[in-house]
């Protein structure tokens, strides 16, 4: 699947290339030169267990950064990153000016809403976790353990935000404390915003999921790069504010690793399989201890995937991502040691 897809893209490529110089100026994020990338022998070392770790956690392991004991990952529906050079978003430039960042993020071959948030929330390929289809079906959960579940077991509460109903598939008893999706579709990213901000104050969770479903309604009804996208871009870019604002709100930011990310791209009215302009979203990592404004396509041949959120969330979180993941954390993003 793989040759196909490069044969499939490559009269894209050099566009994407050309896109991607663009975002970078456009969003006016650079990293320092000279700044020292991060390898496995100079990464900052662990020095602390998660505090509300029981018996369910593997007490071997250690946080990634001792400040940090939760995680919130925002997932804009269908963000390709090239939107973000037209669109108005304060928010993201920021996060990437505060944090490390890729506009050469993969996602899953599928490149669709629900099989991609699954490999982003369980770090493994569709054919593994087994949800492969796109649509609402109750009592039906992937074959592997979820971010969700795994953080339970270790003590950790939990909470989810979503703006599609066919989320109920994180849902599975004992999973989640407690989470919002909605009974009928579409809904706002503003109205989504304002449920997590509700979560977040009254639970304050370890581990939270929030997914703003605007940009992919909207790509779909008009498509893809139109004038109506680029303003839903900017009102999501608006929710991740109100989400940020109540982080701040609530003195949570210094003790919260945000990643915000998409599940996948598109194209005129659709997101194809095999399609680069599906196949390439965002992913920013924000947070204590993480290297700001750093670029992480800076890493040579470290591709950053869909699937890498899952052990990312897990390291930070000192959790044991478990044998079947296929991710593999980003700790690059730390800053390295003195």
């Amino acid at each position: 699947m793989t040759s196909e897809f490069e044969r499939s893209g490559n009269d894209n490529a050099m566009r994407i290339v050309d896109l991607y110089c663009l975002l970078v100026l456009a969003l006016g994020v650079s990293s320092a030169r000279g700044q020292q990338v991060a390898t496995a022998e100079n990464v900052r070392p662990t020095t602390k267990s998660a505090t509300h770790a029981t018996s369910g956690a593997d007490l071997s392991l250690h946080r990634a950064v001792e400040a940090i004991d939760r995680v919130l990952i925002i997932s804009i529906d269908g963000l390709r990153p090239d939107l973000l050079v037209r669109a108005q978003v304060p928010n993201v430039r920021a996060l990437c000016a505060a944090g490390s960042y890729t506009f050469w993020a993969e996602t899953t071959p599928e490149a669709y809403t629900l099989p991609c948030h699954v490999s982003m929330l369980t770090g493994v390929s569709a054919e593994k976790h087994g949800v492969t289809w796109n649509e609402y079906i109750e009592h039906s959960h992937p074959n592997v353990p979820t971010l969700f579940e795994i953080a339970k077991k270790a003590g950790y509460s939990t909470a989810m935000a979503t703006g599609k109903m066919k989320f109920i598939v994180f849902a599975r008893p004992g999973a989640l404390d407690d989470f919002y999706y909605p009974h009928e579709e579409p809904v706002s990213d503003e109205e989504v915003a304002v449920h997590a901000a509700a979560l977040l104050r009254k639970h304050r969770p370890n581990v939270m999921f929030v997914h703003l479903p605007g940009v992919d309604t909207v790509g779909h009804e008009f498509g893809w790069g139109t004038d109506e996208q680029i303003a839903a871009t900017e009102r999501a870019d608006q929710a991740v504010g109100r989400i940020r604002e109540t982080l701040s709100a609530l003195n949570l930011e210094a003790s919260t690793l945000v990643i915000l990310t998409a599940d996948h791209g598109g194209a005129e009215k659709s997101h194809e399989m095999l399609d680069p302009r599906s196949h390439f979203i965002p992913w920013i990592a924000v947070g204590p201890g993480v290297r700001k404004g750093f670029d992480l396509t800076r890493l040579g041949d470290r591709t950053i995937r869909i699937e890498d959120t899952f052990p990312t969330a897990c390291a930070f979180l000192g959790l044991a991502p478990g044998n079947e993941c296929q991710g593999r954390a980003v700790l690059e993003v730390l800053e390295p040691a003195n």
